[in-house]
């Protein structure tokens, strides 16, 4: 089968590779209908999250149809339709039994203090291989298959593989409710999402910090007051805008290849600021041209998470940051009497009730899909979406295309 294969730094490709078998009898086989490409996915291709081991299939984000499955994935019938979650859960250790699938004791074969299972990551991560494939091994499928309705097309689908819940998550660690102010920073996929849940829960302000005029123009079309970092400073226009105050909750939707501001009135002082913490995160990059180039400010968006936000307010990021990166704002979040909750996203604990919501019609999430492509264009794709090009906000790739 097709495939998107990682093998290095700065090296991916379309390769043939093997269909996936069942190895494990809760084990299920996926002929994927749908995949997308993901900011996560540009950390390990850039260097930002180590660890890759050169072979594994990328990609986490997965819609299909059920081809095989495993004497006790009992609650799947082959031929029907599923979205796959990003993150591995065996749904009955204490961890998925409270909700943290993310946090799964079993689901990660380096043990239960590895962290996060989920497809197509680093070593620590399984490894498992990823969903830029015509097919997928999905482990303890019963868990982390939901189906779908003839309501749900592929496209709204793969937007609840991962990017809503994550921004759900995001909006839920923030606890945003009725009447909120919320700052998301991040206007990527999982920040429009972030965005999108946080009216959904009631918020009475967003605003929305980037420096890409296409993301804040989808910001804005959502109801977002928008802040471009490159022509004001972030900080300082939320407190003016908030009245003194500041925000009550926000939402850091950025992570690891966070940008400086290149210009501006933050941007005469930022440049370097970083480079240690860079050095830390990225041991190993592979820049060629325009691609493939890190963020140059790891912890930036936390920084300014932690200044514009309300004293004694709270902040959920969702953002991925490696174990590596050790640059926080501590003293400004302890002197604040700020609450800050992180994490990856516990997706099994949100796709059905997405999955119902997209199915009523309430909401249709391909209004952040910008670019569809088959698989065999997938390496085009990755580098545009890497340059973050005008319009190249949300890319579904089409495995069979």
């Amino acid at each position: 089968m097709k495939a998107v294969v990682f093998h290095g730094v700065g090296d991916i490709r379309l390769d043939d590779v093997e269909e996936p078998k069942i190895q494990e009898p809760t084990d299920a086989i996926i002929r994927l209908t749908s995949s997308a490409i993901c900011g996560t996915d540009l950390h390990m291709v850039r260097g930002t999250m180590a660890g890759m081991q050169p072979g594994t299939i990328l990609g986490h984000e997965g819609v299909g149809v059920v081809e095989e499955v495993g004497r006790n994935a009992r609650g799947l019938n082959i031929g029907e339709r599923v979205v796959v979650g990003s993150t591995i859960g065996c749904g009955y250790c204490i961890y998925c039994r409270e909700g943290f699938y993310a946090q799964c004791d079993n689901a990660n074969p380096n043990g239960p203090q590895a962290g996060t299972a989920f497809f197509g990551g680093p070593q620590p991560t399984g490894p498992f291989h990823g969903m830029q494939a015509e097919y997928v091994r999905v482990p303890f499928a019963s868990v982390n298959c939901v189906k779908l309705g003839e309501q749900v097309t592929d496209e709204q689908a793969i937007m609840i593989s991962d990017i809503f819940p994550t921004g759900w998550f995001g909006a839920d660690l923030a606890e945003v409710s009725d009447g909120d102010t919320v700052a998301v920073f991040g206007c990527g996929p999982v920040g429009q999402f972030a965005i999108t849940s946080a009216f959904i829960m009631g918020a009475g302000q967003v605003f929305a910090v980037d420096k890409d005029e296409s993301r804040l123009q989808m910001a804005r079309a959502q109801g977002a007051q928008v802040i471009n970092y490159d022509e004001e400073d972030p900080v300082g226009t939320i407190f003016e805008l908030t009245g003194g105050i500041g925000v009550d909750r926000v939402i850091e939707a950025v992570g690891v290849d966070a940008q400086s501001p290149q210009s501006g009135p933050v941007g005469e002082v930022a440049g370097g600021e970083y480079a240690e913490e860079l050095d830390r995160v990225a041991p190993e990059t592979n820049p060629q041209g325009e691609s493939w180039v890190p963020g140059d400010a790891p912890p930036q968006s936390l920084v300014w998470s932690a200044q514009c936000v309300k004293k004694a307010g709270v902040i959920g990021v969702i953002g991925v940051f490696p174990p590596q990166a050790m640059t926080a704002p501590v003293g400004v979040i302890q002197q604040r009497n700020l609450t800050v909750r992180a994490g990856n996203c516990n997706h099994r604990k949100y796709i059905p009730k997405l999955v119902g919501l997209v199915a009523t019609g309430a909401l249709d999430p391909t209004a952040i899909l910008t670019n569809t492509e088959p698989v065999t264009g997938a390496l085009e794709a990755y580098e545009a979406f890497d340059q973050r090009r005008p319009g190249w906000i949300k890319v579904e790739l089409e495995p069979a295309a």
